[in-house]
């Protein structure tokens, strides 16, 4: 008997593409939901279709330098309109809180949790308010760092310390933090870190949702400086910031609640609010699927001293 290697079988299998077109599956029907993909065109670039975004590109690019100007050098009261004015739809649901100054109650800042869609809910968060609020971050380009109209912090994924940073921001006024750690284009919603629950029991869960018709405004892969510049290429993005009611102290670490029970739950909340879909899935399951990494950011270490030669 012959001895034949495994992949000689795999010659003998044929496949036939069908002639008549083939019609994509909706997602409903997909043998497994899709959470993550790559790639910065939102629609499938059909020979039309890269026509228009070939035409559209440096007029889109021009535009979004003019919209991030206006953004970065306005003023925040300000910025809400020249969004609109500028084709940038910024829709405000809900009862936002007042500002620290006008509540009554308590000297700390409220901890704004939000899902995150892109590195710029932060910034549409602040225009919704009509203030800047600072914000925690943990992977920002220097570039996108620069442009921001807001006070970012980074995080270092050490606990105590960023306990310790989020504490100090609260003292100081109002923030706002992403729990899921990364974004997720699909209408899911990844585990919320429990670290923000333990922090404070002045919690506003904020549902977001943005709306793009040409480009991505996130990447895996790519260099990520070039995000708010993909969003704001689109023609008209548009962005739904809702406002949830304040977490009642029942229901947070102060009224005997666990951190992850209080988390889970503002998960649910936000997922029922946008129609979502909860999961457990984290920052490292989608940089590993999409970039073969588990998206830790490695802190650029100094260089070891150079030893002395030994000699008289």
């Amino acid at each position: 008997m012959l001895w034949a290697p495994a992949w000689h079988a795999k010659l003998q299998e044929a496949y036939i593409v069908p002639r008549a077109p083939v019609e994509p599956l909706p997602m409903d029907q997909l043998p497994r939901p899709v959470i993550f993909h790559d790639g910065r065109l939102v629609r499938r670039p059909t020979p039309l279709a890269a026509l228009l975004v070939v035409l559209w590109f440096p007029v889109g690019f021009a535009l979004a330098c003019l919209r991030i100007a206006a953004g970065a050098l306005l003023p925040m009261p300000l910025v809400y309109y020249a969004f609109w004015a500028l084709g940038v739809r910024v829709h405000v649901r809900g009862a936002p809180p007042p500002p620290r100054a006008e509540r009554a109650t308590g000297r700390r800042g409220v901890l704004f949790a939000c899902s995150h869609r892109t590195l710029l809910d932060p910034i549409f968060l602040s225009t919704a308010l009509g203030r800047p609020v600072a914000a925690v971050t943990y992977s920002l380009s220097r570039l996108s760092e620069f442009l921001s109209p807001i006070r970012t912090v980074r995080l270092t994924r050490d606990r105590a310390s960023d306990a310790a940073m989020i504490r100090d921001l609260l003292a100081e006024g109002d923030l706002v933090i992403c729990p899921e750690g990364t974004t997720c284009r699909e209408p899911f919603l990844l585990r919320f870190s429990a670290l923000f629950a333990e922090l404070t029991h002045e919690v506003v869960p904020v549902a977001m949702e943005n709306r793009m018709s040409m480009f991505h405004g996130t990447t895996a892969r790519g260099w990520k400086g070039m995000d708010p510049f993909y969003f704001f290429m689109n023609p008209s993005p548009a962005y739904v910031v809702t406002f949830l009611n304040k977490l009642p102290p029942e229901l947070t670490c102060a009224g005997g609640r666990t951190s992850h029970e209080v988390a889970n739950y503002i998960q649910r909340l936000i997922a029922a609010t946008l129609s979502y879909e909860c999961t457990s899935l984290t920052r490292k399951d989608k940089y590993l699927a999409l970039a073969g990494n588990d998206g830790v950011v490695a802190t650029p270490k100094p260089p070891a001293p150079a030893k002395k030669p030994n000699g008289c």
